[in-house]
């Protein structure tokens, strides 16, 4: 195994972790590290693959928290956004997809780690426009998790809810995804390959992420992937 799919590997590994213990975080962690070693759209493709994986196991493991009703809007609005974003992927040059995707990343976290808790929102239709706004970043960079995190900090779910609910939505945004890149012809013999060495990572990630969700401080093990997504997302802009 070459160097490059030794780094995909340990990638995969630590993204499906972070998913496993906090619930999101999978895209967010696996995109811009796996774009230094291969090519953007070949990372987007692969990404929307591991993420309907990772999101069936975790789905299994809270479907009894699931709260359906509320996330009908978030759906469509999702919907609506991601064919959008992957059509905006072909179009644009790699330097300028690199640029953008630190900046939702160094958003993302200095958001999180400093901005004060949200007000309730209580008009449901604004469901359709965070919804929107994750899927044109899902279609686009596999990055739709925040908006659909903020909605949920929003709503106050509990913490066996959220990770539930943001399954379901974050798995309509993959499969979505999934089905645009095919007919774009982006699933291409590398990325398949890529994607059976990604599997058995993908299962390890999740195994451990599991049994350490039992003993880790969520808040504070949270903190730190947010900074290192500021770390990352800073080098992708100085970059």
């Amino acid at each position: 195994m070459t160097p490059e799919l030794l780094i995909l590997a340990a990638v995969v590994f630590f993204a499906i972790l972070t998913q496993a213990v906090s619930g999101f975080g999978l895209a967010l962690i696996a995109m811009p590290l796996l774009v230094e070693i291969i090519a953007p759209v070949e990372a987007a493709s692969l990404v929307a693959l591991m993420a309907v994986t990772t999101q069936v196991i975790m789905l299994l493991r809270y479907r009894r928290a699931l709260v359906l009703r509320p996330l009908w809007r978030l759906m469509v609005g999702s919907l609506v956004g991601i064919p959008i974003g992957v059509i905006a992927l072909s179009q644009l040059e790699s330097d300028v997809i690199l640029f953008v995707l630190g900046v939702i990343l160094v958003s993302y976290a200095l958001y999180s780690l400093f901005a004060p808790p949200l007000p309730m929102i209580k008009n449901a239709n604004w469901g359709y426009v965070f919804g929107f706004a994750s899927g044109l970043l899902g279609g686009a960079y596999n990055t739709g998790g925040p908006p659909f995190v903020i909605y949920g900090s929003s709503q106050r779910w509990e913490t066996t809810v959220f990770k539930a609910n943001l399954q379901v939505l974050l798995m309509v945004n993959s499969v979505s995804v999934v089905f645009a890149h095919l007919v774009a012809g982006h699933y291409t013999p590398i990325v398949l390959r890529d994607y059976a060495i990604a599997l058995p990572m993908i299962l390890l990630g999740a195994g451990v992420g599991f049994w350490l969700d039992r003993y880790i401080d969520e808040t504070r093990f949270r903190k730190i992937i947010l900074v290192l997504l500021l770390v990352i997302g800073a080098r992708l802009l100085v970059g």
